[in-house]
């Protein structure tokens, strides 16, 4: 980063505008060239800049600050204690302004963004994305590769999967321009897979992990290599290759248990056990999710999401007093929970399946027609809207209601033939 920019990225964290900063050395329009590299000023003005900004060009302490700034940003990309990162952050933060290099200090704010995400502030990685949109144009490949791919990293944390995806595509553009690590790299390659498996496409997704895991492979990252074959898993199981599926989720499986990785084991379990309900291998599901129950130091959301997996599971098999604990257990579970929003799909299918069992007809005719269904609609969820359309027209066929059971069967048809054609 040239001394125009570097002298715009300081005026602009210390929320100065550019008459202000100007005033008394040059005219605003002289010091917009300055910052846009469309001029040359002199030494002498260069220096009444900085000095009134409070910063000067050179530093025998850079280094140093440089070191400090390349832990900080491994950090941010590996797994390690938020509290650490947000120490590393402050430390970091105080003295970033004062004295340091234009790259070191550009790289840094560009990191910010991927910082306010890990520590779960989307707010202000959103204020930073808009605060240094103005710069871009004086960003170098380095600067621009991490810019598009922690801009991906924000869309996909908001669900924007298709800008996620055109951002990471942006980014791996610079990657022929640069000397970049590979594990850099492959974490690109990686989560372009993720996007791709999240859009189903699925044998882009395929492409990308493959890439990613023979990096990681070499590198020993054996947390990315399994979270690439659980990429991998789903993907198979999605063209119906279920054995090698299977096999990509256990050596997913594998790894987490090498590293003690609670998470990955989880996520595999989940995983698996949807693959053996898809193909009618309910003693096996029901294994997978009861590991992921039992285990009271999973994340609450997980315990629900295996829960009401299993409630499906025991019903289809009829054990209807295991269905009626495992209600129980998730009902207790949601009583836990603030976001309702978050949780609204498990309630429908807790109670669902409540009423169904306790024979609370209109209840759950109620629940289902007025209520479950049309959030299935809204949120485009068609893999769970098959199951229930087709629960609901089973209740009306048994009960003699045809007209009824014919609509919901149409239902079920009609959106199973929508989620195949994805």
């Amino acid at each position: 980063m040239e001394i125009g920019p570097y002298i715009k990225l300081h005026r602009i964290k210390q929320e100065m505008t550019q008459a202000e900063l100007a005033e008394g050395i040059v005219s605003s329009a002289y010091l917009s060239k300055i910052e846009n590299e469309k001029t040359e000023a002199s030494p002498g003005v260069i220096s009444l800049l900085c000095t009134r900004l409070g910063i000067q060009l050179e530093n025998e302490t850079d280094e140093v600050v440089r070191e400090k700034c390349q832990e900080w940003f491994n950090m941010l990309s590996s797994e390690h204690d938020k509290e650490d990162i947000i120490q590393k952050y402050q430390e970091l933060n105080r003295i970033m302004y004062d004295n340091h290099s234009a790259d070191s200090l550009a790289m840094f704010e560009i990191h910010k963004i991927r910082y306010f995400l890990v520590i779960g502030e989307l707010d202000n990685a959103l204020s930073q994305i808009n605060k240094l949109a103005e710069m871009t144009g004086t960003f170098d490949s380095l600067h621009q590769f991490y810019w598009y791919k922690f801009k991906g990293n924000y869309c996909t944390l908001n669900s924007e999967n298709y800008q996620a995806l055109r951002m990471y595509k942006l980014s791996e553009e610079k990657l022929n321009l640069l000397n970049i690590s590979e594990d850099e790299a492959a974490d690109l390659q990686y989560v372009i897979a993720v996007t791709h498996s999240k859009l189903r496409n699925t044998l882009e997704a395929i492409e990308y992990a493959e890439k990613a895991i023979a990096t990681f492979r070499v590198t020993y990252n054996f947390t990315r290599c399994a979270q690439c074959h659980i990429v991998l898993g789903i993907s198979y199981r999605r063209i119906r290759m279920h054995d090698k599926a299977i096999k990509n989720y256990n050596l997913g499986k594998h790894l987490g248990e090498l590293n003690q990785n609670k998470q990955i084991i989880h996520l595999t379990n989940q995983n698996l056990g949807y693959l053996y309900s898809t193909i009618g291998e309910n003693r096996k599901a029901i294994s997978n999710y009861e590991e992921i129950v039992k285990d009271p130091e999973v994340q609450l959301y997980e315990r629900i999401i295996a829960a009401t997996s299993l409630i499906k599971e025991y019903y289809n098999v009829r054990d209807i007093d295991k269905t009626r604990e495992t209600i129980n257990k998730s009902m207790k579970l949601l009583e836990q929970t603030k976001e309702k929003e978050t949780y609204q799909l498990f309630h429908y299918i807790t109670y669902t399946y409540s009423y169904a069992i306790n024979q609370e007809t209109n209840k759950f005719e109620s629940l289902v027609i007025d209520k479950f269904i049309p959030y299935l609609q809204k949120h485009k969820d068609y893999a769970n809207l098959v199951i229930y359309a087709n629960m609901l027209a089973k209740h009306f066929e048994g009960i003699n209601r045809y007209k009824e059971s014919v609509k919901y069967y149409k239902l079920a048809n009609n959106t199973y033939e929508e989620l195949v054609s994805l």
